[in-house]
């Protein structure tokens, strides 16, 4: 232990050493020791932590420069230590790395109060899916970075000169990609319509369509940043365009049935919603008997659903009285032995001392057996062709290999469902642990394209698992890193497949603190 501790011990003066050094001349950085008693695996992964959690916070783009000095730094220290290289050379580059890290931090500080416009604005048009438009969005993309170099630099005058353009810009283009992106299917799903007749067959669906469409696109254009307002009604336009296509099929399949058929049909519905509630068969009385019988079954359901709500609630709160009785004469018994032991306080206290150190080095060890073996379970969960699953220090890297999104979208699909559902095992595993959700993709197409679409696909995983009650929403965090952190190249077909990945990094209790 001692030779360890005077290992780190040197180490980190070194690095301390180095890093003023270094920095004579410039910006101070912040320095931040690292703990003498964690090992290098412990503190690279907890700084990767750290810069998942900066790069969800837009450091990235906040402060680029110094972000992307921290970066390299990580880099560095993951490659020794995957190469296994010495300590010194890790602690120096986590020391480092953190260290601008630090400093990004406290300039994003100064870049949110000097620009909250243009933040604002490109975050309201990144929302709506500006970053489809590729070359616009790039252009803009560059001039606030710009912006966010300024300030990093103390060139303030040309950042708040320049801050109203990019506002307008951002703002501009959310606008056009609120109407194209959401507007623009409406259209086409009303001309498709159109094209098929829709005048003609289902004139009063058609009618309520085109005018939803309307009303949504007049108040797009006379309240263009009432951005909750716009979504609603663009979410009405289309759910009214794709109304009338379904209405305009059913038309069409009456339209062509004998009206026996179409008595048959309604009939079906009818019937299979009946035997799904277990409600009385009445086909033989009129439809709106029928119906009054399904509604009259749903209400029942209804009620007796709240009944079990309320009998639940009734014995959770008999439950924790009894708990809190039988806590409160457990610590009176617990009392009582303690004062007919006859040992003067310090005679307990040293006693508690040693029985405290030997729980906590017993706990360790078994906490060290314990994760080895759900480490072994947990591998044994997937075949080869669905995922990798390895080890980085205490914390267990679950590597996607067939999750499938649609090409360019961050939807779940049900042939995801089975490998998901070893996710939600492998995370239940391990009792209530932090969980990290990674996406990545290959370089294809814009980097901010690829930013975006890889944090989408990691918060849809995220979403999956919450609303599968897998782990509570405040224990998970989704990053996107587009195609920063390739795994192959991306010069193959094969390099670009093995890129384009979810990695899900499970952190036990014993390491998410």
């Amino acid at each position: 232990m001692g030779n360890t501790t005077m290992k780190w011990m040197y180490v980190s003066s070194a690095c301390i050493t180095l890093l003023l050094t270094s920095c004579a001349g410039t910006q101070p950085v912040k320095m931040e020791t690292v703990s003498e008693s964690e090992s290098p695996a412990v503190v690279v992964n907890k700084f990767k932590s750290e810069m998942g959690s900066a790069r969800n916070n837009q450091l990235n783009v906040l402060v680029p420069d110094t972000f992307a000095k921290a970066e390299k730094h990580l880099g560095s220290a993951e490659k020794a230590l995957e190469k296994g290289g010495g300590i010194s050379d890790i602690i120096e580059n986590v020391t480092q790395g953190r260290s601008y890290l630090n400093t990004a931090e406290d300039k994003a500080k100064m870049t949110k109060k000097l620009l909250p416009d243009a933040i604002k604005a490109r975050d309201m048009a990144r929302s709506a899916g500006a970053t489809k438009f590729e070359g616009d969005y790039a252009d803009l993309e560059k001039d606030f970075l710009d912006l966010t170099h300024a300030v990093e630099t103390d060139d303030l005058n040309y950042a708040q000169k320049k801050q109203g353009d990019v506002t307008k810009g951002f703002r501009q283009l959310e606008l056009r990609a609120i109407k194209e992106n959401t507007l623009g299917q409406v259209r086409e799903l009303i001309r498709s319509a159109d094209r098929a007749g829709a005048k003609k067959i289902v004139p009063q669906s058609y009618t309520h369509a085109e005018n939803t469409l309307r009303e949504a696109d007049s108040f797009i254009s006379e309240q263009r940043y009432q951005t909750d307002v716009i979504m609603k009604k663009a979410d009405d336009a289309l759910f009214e365009a794709e109304r009338l296509g379904q209405i305009m099929s059913l038309s069409e399949q009456l339209k062509s049935r004998e009206p026996e058929e179409n008595s048959f049909f309604v009939e079906g519905i009818v019937e299979k919603i009946t035997k799904k509630l277990s409600a009385t068969d009445m086909r033989n009385e009129p439809v709106d008997i029928q119906v009054d019988n399904i509604l009259g079954s749903i209400d029942s359901l209804q009620k007796d659903r709240q009944f079990m709500v309320e009998k639940t609630k009734t014995q959770e709160t008999h439950i924790k009285e009894m708990t809190e009785k039988n806590k409160m004469e457990i610590d009176n018994l617990t009392r009582e032995v303690a004062s007919l032991e006859g040992k003067s306080k310090e005679e307990q206290a040293e006693k508690k001392r040693l029985e405290d150190e030997k729980r906590a080095a017993e706990e360790r060890l078994a906490s060290e057996r314990r994760f080895n073996e759900l480490y072994n379970e947990v591998q044994n969960l997937y075949e080869s062709d669905e995922a990798e699953v390895y080890k980085q220090g205490y914390q267990l890297v679950i590597r996607l290999k067939s999750v499938k999104f649609p090409v360019g979208k961050a939807v779940i699909m049900p042939e995801n469902y089975q490998l998901l559902s070893k996710v939600q095992q492998s995370i239940r595993t391990f009792g209530e642990p932090d969980v990290v959700i990674e996406g990545h993709t290959d370089s294809t197409g814009s980097a901010a394209v690829n930013e975006q679409l890889s944090q989408q696909r990691a918060m849809a995983v995220m979403e999956y698992l919450i609303q599968n009650r897998t782990l509570a929403a405040e224990k998970m965090m989704a990053v996107g890193y587009g195609p920063d952190k390739p795994l192959a190249s991306n010069a193959t077909a094969e390099g670009r497949a093995i890129n384009r990945r979810i990695d899900v990094i499970i952190k036990p209790a014993m390491q998410s603190e």
